[in-house]
C-alpha cells in the first residue's frame, strides 16, 4: 500500500496493512504483490516505464483546486442554442435529495427488485409522466439521449413494419445531431435515409418502413404532421415522432395523430445541461408494440403476501439471454436522470408544468413581436419556444454581439439565427438578445427590459395543434406541492432501496466501487453543469482541458493511443469500437471483413453490438476451465479466415480468470487479418499491472461507472469511452457539433454514437478527480485490494460452495463464481433461494446465473473493508447451514427461511406465526442485525405475473390499501 494515512488511495482501498496481512496469512502469501503477480500472468505484466503521463497522487483539497481552475476556464454564459438542450432549475430539494445523495446515486440496476422498490416506484412514475405527455400507451425506463432514442425508434420500427423496405424518411427539420447519428447507424445495418421537408410539403419515398418527424422542429417550427403520419401508414410504415416534453404540455400529443412510437429528452425537466449530459431519453409506443421497447421496462406484480410489487418486466437483460438475437444493444438506462426528472414532475404537477410551458411560450412570443416590429423576418411564425430569425446582415455579427452580453445563439447559416427561451430566460435576456439583433437600447451597456407575461402563448399555432387532453392526473403528480411533503416522499423511496450507503453490493462484472464525495462535488458546480453542448470552443476551455486530460490518462493506463469519450455507456463504447474496425476494413477495400468471432463466455451486449454494427456472430467455445478453446478458435479463424473482421474478448475472462494464451489468441487473430477487441468490463483485476494494448487489442471500451468510480446511479448513468490504437483512432466517433476536431490521438472522423460530442460529460469530473487522487501507484494498489478481497472470499468459501473457475494455484482474478448448482441437487435449495435469503442477513445479493446458470459471481472490489468481507462470509456460510437444514428434514421443503425469504416486518408481526422456524430466525438469522436491520418493504415477487399482466404505469392509490 502507497497511499499514507490520510492520503485519497488509503480512504478509497478498503482493507489497510492490517487487513491486508490476515487476508494473505489465509492465502498463503507473504505480500500482496506476490498474490498478484501469481494470478496475473507473467507474459502480459506491464514493463517499467520510466515516465508516465499520469501525475503523482493530489490530495482531495489539490484536486478540488485543481478542478476550479478548469472550471474557471468555462465562460458561464447563457445559452440560448436549444437544439434539445435547455438550461433548467433544478428544484434544491431534487438537487439535493437524489442527484447529490448516495441513497440514490449509488444504487444498482434492480435485478432485485424486492430491495429496489423506491427507484422503480420512481421510474414508473416517469413511464406514466411520458405516456401521459406522448399519448401512447407504454414507455420503457429511459434511454440514453434523445438521437439514440430515434435510431432505437427506427430500429423498432423496422422490426413492426410489415414493409419490406429499406427506407427510412426523415424530416428536414431534425435535430442535425440526430441526423448525424442516423446517417452513422444506418449504414452499418443498410438502411437507406431519405430526407423530406415535411412541413412544406414534402412527399414520402416510394416504398419506406417508417418515418421520423421531429415536433416541433429543429427550427421552432410548430405543424401538423397528421398527413404525413396517416401516408406512412397507407404504405405499411410507422411513424416515429420525436417531441418536446415541455413543449407537449400545450401542443397535442403524438398519439393523437397516431403516431407509433414516441422518442426524445426529459433533460428540460430539472436536469442540468451538463456539457451534453448524462440525460435521461425516453421511448413510448402504441399498444402492440411494448414488447419490442429496448432497454428497460418497469411493470407492476405481485409479491407473496398478494401485495403490489415494482420489478423489471418482459425483456430484462435480453442482451444475456437472446446475444446476436437481441433486439437492441442497450441494456441499461439513465435511471438517476429519470428519477429526477420524473420527480421534477411530481413536484411541480401538471398545473405547475403547463405554467412553465405558456411562460416559455410567452417569452419566444414577445421576442418575435418585438423582432417582428422592426421588420426583422422570422423563418416561421408557428412555434413554442424557439425561434430562427433571418438578419439583416451578416448572421456571426448578431452572434458575437449576443455573445458580448453573455448570451449563447445558434448559428444557422450566413443570415439566420436561432434562439431558443426556458424557464430560466428572463425579461432582461430577452431584452439583450434583442439588442444583438439590433434593435435598439437605452444603452448599449444597460438594455431595457422586455417584458413577457402579456403575450399570448403559440399565438401562431392552429388552434386545433392545442392540447386539450388531460395529463399526469394520478395522484402521485398532484400530491407533494410543499418541500416537506416532497422531501418525505423522497425520503421514504430511498429508504425502500439498498444501496452502497447501506453496504456491500457484491456484484460480479459490476464493480461497485466507492464513489468518493470528493470525485462527486464538481458534478453540480455551475461551471460544469450548466454548459451547453454545442457552446462555441472560446466558452469551454475549462471543459476541453479536463477532456484532454482524461484522454491521456486513460490511453496510459490501457495501452492505446487515442480515446474518445464520446459512448455515454458501456455498450455503445462496444458499437463505437466495433464501427472504429468496420471503417477501418472498408478504408481498406475489405468490405467482406464482416465475421465477429465471440466467445459463448461473453457479455451478451457483445454479440448484439457486432449485429448493430453490421458484422455476423460466429460463436467460440471456452473450454471446462471457462478459457477460450483454442483449437475451436483455430478452427473458426480457418474457416472463416477471409471474412474475419475481429474478436471480442473479455479480459480477464467473463469467468472471472486471466487466461494464459491471450498473446496467442490475438496474434493469431492479427495473422489472419482480423482485429482484436478487448471487453473493457472487467479492468479492475488489470489496471496498473496489464494493458489491453499490450494484450494485442486494436480497440477497448472502458466502462468509468465501473472501474473509474463514476456511480452506477440505480440503473445508469454510465460512460463508456472507447480507446484504440493509432490505426483505428481516425475512425473513432466524431460529431458535427464538436468543438475540436483533434484529440489528444488524433482527429476522430467515424459516425457519431451519441447525441452530445463528449457524451455524459458533466460526470467526467468524477473519473477525472479518481485518476488525479490515485495517481499510477494508487491505481495499481487497488486492483491489487480487489484481486486479493476476490480470492480471501473464494478461498474462505470454496468449502461451503465450490468456485467454479480458478488460474494458476488454485487463484481467481477479481470475483469469483460459486457454484450453487450442487447446493440444488443436495438441498432442493435454488440460486434465488439463497440471493433472497441474502436480503435478510442485510446484503445485496451477487450477480445471479452470468455467466452460468445456477451460480453467483461475487465481486467484493477494493473498497470494502475486511469487517464487511467478513460479514458476507459469515452470512453465506449461514445460509449454507441453513440449506443443509432443509436437506436433513429439519424444515420442510416448502416452508423454511429461505424459500420464504425474504421476510418484511409484516410477515413476522401480522398474524398467527406458523412457520416452522422462529420469527427471529427469519428476520435476524445473525444477532449483529438487530441495530443494523435492513427491513425490504416487500415479500419475494412473483417474476411472471407480472410478465402475464403487464401494467407499465402508476397503479391506482386504491391498489395498496
Amino acid at each position: 500500500m502507497t497511499g499514507t494515512l490520510h492520503s485519497f488511495q488509503a480512504r478509497h482501498i478498503g482493507t489497510d496493512a492490517a487487513a491486508q496481512r490476515v487476508m494473505l496469512d489465509a492465502l498463503g502469501y507473504d505480500t500482496v504483490e506476490e498474490l498478484v503477480q501469481r494470478a496475473v500472468p507473467a507474459s502480459i505484466h506491464v514493463a517499467p516505464r520510466e515516465t508516465t503521463d499520469i501525475p503523482p497522487a493530489a490530495t482531495e483539497a489539490e484536486a478540488l483546486a485543481e478542478l476550479r481552475a478548469l472550471a474557471s476556464q468555462n465562460r458561464t454564459a447563457r445559452p440560448m442554442i436549444g437544439l434539445g438542450y435547455y438550461d433548467t432549475f433544478t428544484p434544491s430539494v431534487i438537487a439535493r435529495n437524489v442527484l447529490e445523495n448516495p441513497s440514490w446515486y449509488t444504487a444498482y440496476t434492480p435485478y432485485q427488485p424486492e430491495i429496489s422498490q423506491g427507484r422503480l416506484e420512481a421510474l414508473i412514475n416517469f413511464q406514466t409522466m411520458v405516456t401521459d405527455l406522448t399519448g401512447l400507451d407504454t414507455a420503457n425506463a429511459s434511454m440514453l439521449d434523445e438521437s439514440t432514442a430515434v435510431v432505437e425508434g427506427m430500429l423498432v420500427a423496422r422490426r413492426a413494419s410489415k414493409s419490406s423496405s429499406n427506407v427510412f424518411a426523415v424530416d428536414t427539420d431534425a435535430l442535425p445531431q440526430t441526423k448525424a447519428l442516423l446517417h452513422a447507424r444506418a449504414a452499418a445495418v443498410g438502411i437507406q435515409l431519405v430526407e423530406v421537408d415535411f412541413a412544406h410539403g414534402g412527399t414520402l419515398p416510394d416504398g419506406l418502413f417508417g418515418t421520423l418527424v421531429q415536433y416541433p422542429g429543429a427550427s421552432g417550427n410548430v405543424w401538423d404532421p397528421s398527413g404525413v403520419v396517416d401516408a406512412t401508414h397507407i404504405a405499411g410504415g410507422l411513424v416515429v415522432a420525436a417531441a418536446d416534453l415541455l413543449a407537449l404540455t400545450l401542443l397535442r400529443s403524438p398519439g393523437t395523430f397516431g403516431a407509433d412510437i414516441a422518442v426524445g429528452t426529459t433533460q428540460r425537466f430539472g436536469v442540468p445541461l451538463g456539457f451534453g449530459g448524462p440525460h435521461a431519453g425516453y421511448m413510448a409506443v402504441r399498444s402492440g408494440l411494448e414488447r419490442q421497447l429496448p432497454g428497460r421496462l418497469v411493470g407492476v406484480s405481485v409479491d407473496a403476501s398478494g401485495q403490489p410489487a415494482y420489478r423489471l418486466s418482459l425483456q430484462t437483460r435480453e442482451q444475456h439471454i437472446r446475444r446476436e438475437k437481441a433486439t437492441s444493444n442497450i441494456c441499461t438506462a439513465q435511471v438517476l436522470l429519470a428519477v429526477m426528472a420524473a420527480m421534477y414532475a411530481v413536484y411541480h404537477g401538471p398545473a405547475g408544468l403547463r405554467a412553465i410551458a405558456t411562460e416559455a411560450a410567452q417569452k419566444a412570443e414577445a421576442l418575435a413581436a418585438r423582432l417582428r416590429d422592426y421588420d426583422l423576418h422570422l423563418v416561421s411564425d408557428s412555434f413554442f419556444d424557439t425561434i430562427r430569425v433571418v438578419t439583416p446582415g451578416p448572421s456571426e455579427r448578431v452572434i458575437e454581439r449576443a455573445r458580448s452580453k453573455g448570451y449563447q445563439l445558434h448559428w444557422v447559416d450566413d443570415a439566420t439565427v436561432g434562439v431558443s427561451v426556458d424557464e430560466t430566460t428572463t425579461a432582461d435576456d430577452l431584452a439583450a438578445v434583442a439588442w444583438a439583433f439590433g434593435l435598439p437600447a437605452a444603452d448599449e451597456h444597460d438594455v431595457r427590459d422586455l417584458p413577457f407575461a402579456g403575450a399570448t402563448p403559440l399565438a401562431g399555432v392552429p388552434e386545433g395543434l392545442h392540447r386539450v387532453e388531460e395529463y399526469l392526473t394520478h395522484p402521485v403528480f398532484n400530491s407533494h406541492r410543499s418541500e416537506t411533503a416532497m422531501m418525505r416522499y423522497l425520503k421514504q423511496l430511498a429508504d425502500r432501496d439498498y444501496a452502497l450507503d447501506r453496504g456491500m453490493i457484491p456484484l460480479g462484472s459490476c464493480t461497485m466501487k466507492l464513489n468518493a464525495a470528493t470525485e462527486m462535488a464538481a458534478v453540480s458546480w455551475p461551471e460544469f453543469s450548466r454548459v451547453h453542448p454545442f457552446a462555441p470552443e472560446a466558452d469551454v476551455r475549462g471543459y476541453l482541458a479536463m477532456i484532454e486530460q482524461l484522454e491521456v490518462w486513460l490511453a496510459e493506463v490501457t495501452g492505446y493511443d487515442a480515446v474518445s469519450l464520446q459512448p455515454n455507456a458501456g455498450s455503445q463504447g462496444e458499437l463505437a469500437g466495433l464501427l472504429a474496425i468496420r471503417g477501418y476494413h472498408l478504408s481498406n477495400g475489405e468490405a467482406e471483413r464482416t465475421v465477429c468471432l465471440i466467445p459463448s463466455s461473453a457479455h451478451g451486449t457483445n454479440a448484439a453490438s457486432a449485429v448493430l454494427a453490421g458484422m455476423k456472430v460466429v460463436v467460440v467455445a471456452c473450454d471446462e476451465a471457462g478459457n477460450v478453446d483454442l483449437d475451436d478458435l483455430r478452427a473458426k479463424i480457418e474457416t472463416h479466415a477471409d471474412a474475419l473482421a475481429a474478436l471480442m474478448i473479455t479480459y480477464p475472462s467473463t469467468h472471472g480468470v486471466y487466461e494464459h494464451d491471450v498473446l496467442e489468441i490475438t496474434q493469431a487473430v492479427h495473422d489472419a487479418g482480423g482485429q482484436v477487441y478487448v471487453d473493457g468490463a472487467n479492468l479492475n483485476a488489470l489496471l496498473g499491472f496489464a494493458r489491453f494494448g499490450d494484450l494485442g487489442g486494436d480497440v477497448s471500451h472502458l466502462n468509468l461507472h465501473k472501474t473509474f468510480a463514476i456511480p452506477h446511479g440505480g440503473g445508469g448513468p454510465g460512460v463508456g469511452p472507447v480507446a484504440a490504437k493509432a490505426h483505428l483512432a481516425p475512425f473513432l466517433p466524431g460529431h458535427p457539433f464538436s468543438q475540436r476536431k483533434d484529440h489528444a490521438g488524433g482527429v476522430f472522423q467515424g459516425g457519431a454514437v451519441s447525441s452530445a460530442p463528449h457524451g455524459s460529460a458533466g460526470i467526467l469530473p468524477i473519473s477525472w478527480a479518481y485518476l488525479r487522487m490515485m495517481g499510477a501507484e494508487g491505481l495499481q494498489d487497488a486492483t491489487a485490494a480487489a484481486v486479493l478481497a476476490a480470492n480471501y472470499i473464494a478461498t474462505r468459501l470454496k468449502d461451503h460452495y465450490p468456485v467454479l473457475y480458478a488460474g494458476d494455484g488454485g487463484l481467481v482474478a477479481h470475483e469469483c463464481i460459486l457454484d450453487l448448482r450442487p447446493l440444488r441437487e443436495e438441498t432442493g435449495i435454488t440460486v434465488d433461494d439463497v440471493a433472497k435469503r441474502l436480503i435478510d442477513y442485510g446484503f445485496h445479493a451477487p450477480t445471479m446465473s452470468f455467466p452460468v446458470a445456477g451460480t453467483l459471481m461475487v465481486e467484493p472490489t477494493e473498497s470494502e473493508d475486511l469487517g464487511e468481507i467478513e460479514r458476507f462470509i459469515e452470512a453465506m456460510i449461514a445460509i449454507r447451514a441453513e440449506a443443509s437444514a432443509v436437506a436433513a428434514g429439519e424444515w420442510p421443503a416448502d416452508d423454511n427461511p429461505l424459500v420464504n425469504a425474504p421476510h418484511t416486518a409484516e410477515s413476522v408481526v401480522a398474524g398467527e406465526w406458523t412457520h416452522p422456524y422462529s420469527r427471529e430466525t427469519a428476520v435476524y438469522p445473525l444477532h449483529s442485525l438487530v441495530r443494523t436491520k435492513y427491513w425490504p418493504p416487500v415479500r419475494r415477487i412473483d417474476q411472471a405475473y407480472g410478465d402475464r399482466n403487464l401494467v407499465c404505469a402508476c397503479p391506482p392509490i386504491e391498489a395498496f390499501a
